[in-house]
């Protein structure tokens, strides 16, 4: 049976949570594998929203077993606290299982984030200052505490001191801050072990029995494919690999077992943070995209900024993650543009450039190059298939397929859960 990957394939923020909620009716598992609390999905369930920043949006189906990967990092008190306010809502979290070599985010993290990007000024990177590039960080540098930790007080100890006899030193002598007492962070992350010992397991291992047994796992990433650290507008990206060969690391599942591989996409474009974006709007039409799509970060609370869609970055989501079908959301939001510019391609320097480039300094200056579309009046949120859209809406969708060089498979035509037009299966 098949292994799924679902990413964003813009900044994020394109409504990877309905997709995954969408397909969690269908699926066994669905896994989180890379990122923090610093990504967030709003699932919304009949007339309830739930807005998740760490849990996977499969924690929504009754029949569905949530999981999240090695390759996410954990702040236990966000988690604990996410956990409790969908159990008093009457979600079952039981079912959650949580890998034991995922990594944790400690009070020192979340520091040493603050301090960094307000030591930064006008060159900071936007982060949400939630510890989760500094957590990497010591990942990468093998210094990290994982959630097996938890459980050994004496290694955990050390780590905890080892780590911290660098960063107290940064943190006294650069950013003119108190040290940070070893005993209080041991103390604290000691009184998480039994609240997450009944979730934690050798979810790699739990997986693939799973993918051997026949049943549907579905791989979820936050934030989207411009952030990756590696194909990214770097340095304005998150510290993870939110790209489809992020799954295969963050998860344990090898690249052979995955059958499909869903990009999310707006029917326009946001992001988050610092950095460049072509077809970033000011004027009035920007506000109205924010105002309509309610643009406004679920993790975060930060206004998203709002351009149109970019077919140059949709064509390198496909490419970078090898995305088989798209699932195309929020075109709802469109509604009541006579006309609506779509971005083919960029003028660089007076140089027209079809695809995203590959230098960052070319990116900062491409200039968005339009094509205008026509728009559509007609309420589309009651359409149940593509034949009931608009043919002025339907063409639109048509126009992005082309342009992004793969199908588009589901359409989302309104925040609800059934508020979707099925083009083509995603199983």
């Amino acid at each position: 049976m098949p292994a799924l990957v679902l990413v964003g394939a813009q900044w994020g923020d394109e409504g990877k949570g309905k997709a995954t909620d969408l397909l969690g009716g269908s699926v066994d598992y669905v896994v989180r594998y890379q990122g923090g609390n610093n990504a967030g999905h709003t699932v919304v369930v009949g007339d309830q929203k739930y807005a998740l920043h760490l849990l996977p949006s499969g924690i929504l189906s009754p029949n569905c077993v949530p999981v999240i990967g090695n390759g996410v990092v954990i702040d236990p008190a966000v988690l604990l606290s996410e956990l409790a306010g969908l159990q008093d809502r009457g979600v079952d979290t039981s079912k959650l299982l949580i890998s034991g070599n995922a990594h944790l985010i400690t009070p020192y993290h979340r520091t040493m984030d603050k301090v960094s990007e307000r030591f930064l000024g006008k060159r900071k990177i936007g982060t949400t200052g939630r510890g989760i590039g500094p957590s990497y960080a010591d990942k990468i540098n093998r210094i990290g505490i994982r959630v097996q930790d938890l459980f050994d007080e004496s290694i955990l100890r050390q780590k905890v001191e080892a780590a911290l006899n660098d960063k107290n030193q940064i943190l006294v002598k650069l950013y003119n801050r108190r040290a940070m007492p070893a005993e209080l962070v041991v103390e604290e992350y000691l009184g998480y072990a039994d609240k997450l010992r009944p979730f934690v397991a050798d979810t790699a291992l739990l997986l693939n029995q799973a993918l051997e047994d026949g049943k549907v796992v579905l791989m979820e990433g936050g934030q989207g494919t411009l952030l990756d650290v590696d194909h990214g507008t770097y340095p304005f990206v998150t510290s993870s690999n939110p790209t489809s060969g992020g799954a295969c690391t963050g998860t344990g599942i090898g690249p052979t077992k995955i059958d499909r591989v869903i990009g999310i996409l707006k029917a326009y474009t946001t992001r988050v943070g610092s950095g460049p974006f072509p077809t970033e709007l000011f004027d009035e039409d920007g506000e109205a995209l924010r105002r309509i799509g309610g643009e406004r970060g679920v993790t975060t609370g930060r206004d998203r900024r709002c351009g149109w869609f970019d077919a140059p970055i949709a064509r390198y989501a496909t490419r970078i993650n090898g995305l088989t079908d798209i699932f195309l959301t929020k075109l709802d939001v469109l509604t009541g543009w006579e006309q609506i510019p779509v971005c083919v391609a960029y003028d660089v320097d007076g140089t027209r450039v079809d695809e995203v480039p590959h230098s960052q300094s070319d990116f900062h200056h491409a200039k968005p190059i339009y094509e205008m579309l026509p728009g559509w009046s007609e309420d589309i949120t009651k359409a149940q298939t593509f034949e009931d859209l608009p043919k002025n809406a339907q063409d639109y969708v048509k126009a992005l397929e082309e342009l992004s060089r793969c199908r588009i498979s589901a359409i989302g035509v309104g925040p609800g859960r059934t508020e979707t037009i099925q083009v083509h299966s995603l199983l």
